[in-house]
């Protein structure tokens, strides 16, 4: 038997052994195998988690926005896609930040296709462009400035570079705001950080540098937060105090630039010397339907205006309430020209003399040609029985108030570009009127979203800051976004400011951002208030655009550095192997000798 064995083929087992070494390694093996199969699923989705991170911070950024006004998310949805384009690639990073945009814009912007079909998804699809943007220079300035460590540490230079990563991410999102608000055919600033700090200690900031300021910090304390995560996860021990101790330090700062402009929050709103105070009424008629065809009865929203304020004279007459100082009825109150039809115009005078005080009345005017029209502001005045101011809107809005490319569109998307049947035309001063008392800002529905428009009247002598809005053809959450705006704007220049829609939300707002007697949504309702009239100025106001440009030229400088920076590094390694070279081939020629 001893000599069989000996004569047996290598790795065959011994006769009455119940298993061999090669059936114990295949069993190994196909468990090795099935332990690989069972964890695929998982290192798929780990290999995925820059998708998810990207999406997450879409959806992040989203809710930080009304109607759910989670603001604390805003700085966390920035952390998010920092850290999912972290050290990727140029196209990397801008297919992310595409995710993030069309994550927080598509829901963010639901309202805008209520009654239109899915065509509104050209909006946020486009505006997405810009997040795109941003993502691709966020990875860029990454690969030069964020830290590394331990086996993927490349060197001193990203470590002594690491606090330049919040700082690029802070100008690069100031950068993306600034050409999405602008571009093209004037920009659509909705969904800028800023507007979801209404109630966020971050909005003291708009006072100091406007809303690009606020923004600003949002990013900056989101890009805090990612350097910390980055800092821990990237560390070789990552409990040692010398690696833990920069990452609380992020932290500490984040939470310093959040709570920091909390004071200027702080304090009421009295009147200073030489101010003086107005009792104002908003009136919000309401209209017989929501949808793109409210204005289909004109008149009877003309109506429902009239008679709010009729009823709040005959208060008034009853010693229920004080006379108010002036009236403020919305945008599109009065969409048959109160100026050409003396109907209309009859009814207006007669409830502006029964009120006792002048209105502001959002109204249409045609013309100048028989296809424009204009979307204006008119001041009422009782005694002289018809307008005697007009503001006209200077911003319209593309594809809702008038339509370039017509011809295009209507052919190779939508022929319901044909519902906006005449276009806007705009104007071309600011809003400053004079209504009774009071000198006020005047801006109609969306004009609130950009800086200039709202500025401008502030610098050319508003007191009060007066939004007429029209969200009849929206609902409650696109309300509530654009009244977090005007409290942004009632900061920024240290005005008080009301919001008067048809339909809701309409509200006063004080120098401080705080809210006062918001009415409900596609409800009749008349709101009263003394409000302060402020003549002063902030250093926002004083300032204009040059803190956006700053931060944006900053922006600009990271995401060159970003180019030139690893060029430089490239350079310089090739320069230290070629002396290196040199002196082995020296050291060979001596030793030859």
């Amino acid at each position: 038997m001893g000599g069989m064995d000996l004569l047996a083929p290598p790795g065959a087992a011994a006769p009455g052994r119940p298993a061999t070494t090669a059936l114990r390694r295949v069993a190994a093996t196909r468990a090795a195998l099935a332990r690989v199969e069972r964890h695929r699923p998982v290192r798929v989705i780990a290999r995925l988690w820059p998708l998810w991170a990207a999406a997450g911070a879409g959806l992040t950024l989203w809710l930080a926005f009304p109607p759910y006004d989670q603001w604390w998310l805003g700085p966390l949805g920035v952390a998010l896609l920092a850290l999912a384009t972290y050290r990727r690639g140029f196209w990397a990073g801008a297919g992310l930040g595409a995710v993030t945009g069309l994550g927080l814009l598509i829901p963010l912007l639901w309202w805008a296709g209520g009654y239109i079909g899915a065509v509104w998804l050209f909006l946020p699809v486009g505006e997405s462009a810009y997040f795109a943007l941003l993502g691709g220079l966020c990875a860029l300035a990454t690969r030069a400035f964020a830290p590394r460590y331990g086996r993927a540490a490349r060197g001193a230079t990203s470590v002594r570079w690491r606090w330049t990563w919040p700082l690029a991410t802070t100008t690069l999102w100031v950068l993306q705001e600034a050409l999405r608000d602008r571009t093209p055919f004037g920009g659509f600033p909705w969904g800028r950080l800023a507007f979801s700090q209404a109630d966020s200690p971050l909005l003291g900031l708009a006072a100091l540098g406007g809303a690009p300021l606020v923004t600003a910090a949002v990013a900056l304390i989101g890009g805090l937060v990612a350097l910390a995560v980055r800092l821990l996860l990237e560390a070789p021990r990552p409990f040692a105090w010398s690696r833990l101790r920069p990452a609380v330090l992020a932290l500490v700062v984040a939470l310093v630039a959040l709570i920091a402009p909390a004071p200027i929050l702080w304090g009421g709103t009295p009147a200073a010397a030489g101010e003086q105070t107005v009792r104002v009424a908003v009136v919000q008629g309401n209209v017989p339907r929501l949808g793109l065809d409210f204005n289909a009865q004109r008149r009877a929203v003309l109506n429902n205006h009239v008679a709010a304020t009729a009823a709040l004279a005959q208060r008034v007459d009853a010693g229920l309430t004080p006379r108010p100082d002036l009236v403020v009825w919305p945008e599109n109150s009065s969409d048959i020209d109160p100026v050409l039809n003396a109907d209309a115009a009859a009814v207006i005078t007669q409830v502006a003399q029964a009120i006792g005080a002048p209105i502001l009345v959002g109204g249409l005017r045609d013309g100048p040609t028989d296809t424009e029209v204009r979307n204006v502001g008119l001041v009422w005045d009782p005694q002289a029985g018809g307008p005697t101011q007009m503001y006209v809107k200077r911003h319209p809005v593309p594809f809702a108030e008038y339509v370039p490319m017509r011809a295009f569109i209507r052919t190779f998307i939508t022929d319901k570009v044909d519902l906006v049947q005449r276009d806007f035309v705009a104007g071309d001063r600011p809003g400053v009127l004079t209504l009774g008392p009071a000198t006020v800002g005047d801006v109609i529905c969306f004009e609130v979203a950009y800086d200039g428009v709202v500025r401008d009247t502030v610098t050319g002598g508003a007191q009060l800051l007066v939004v007429q809005t029209n969200n009849a053809t929206f609902n409650a959450a696109e309300a509530r976004q654009q009244l977090a705006m005007v409290r942004l704007r009632a900061v920024e220049h240290g005005r008080e400011a009301l919001m008067a829609s048809t339909v809701g939300v309409s509200a006063f707002v004080d120098a401080h951002g705080r809210v006062y007697d918001a009415t409900r949504f596609d409800a009749e309702a008349v709101i009263e208030r003394t409000v302060t009239l402020s003549t002063g100025r902030t250093m926002a106001t004083r300032l204009g655009v040059l803190p956006e440009v700053l931060l944006a030229a900053f922006g600009v400088g990271f995401v060159l550095l970003a180019i030139v920076l690893p060029n430089l590094g490239r350079r310089t390694g090739r320069r230290r192997t070629d002396v290196g070279d040199g002196a082995g081939v020296v050291a060979e020629a001596r030793g030859r000798r």
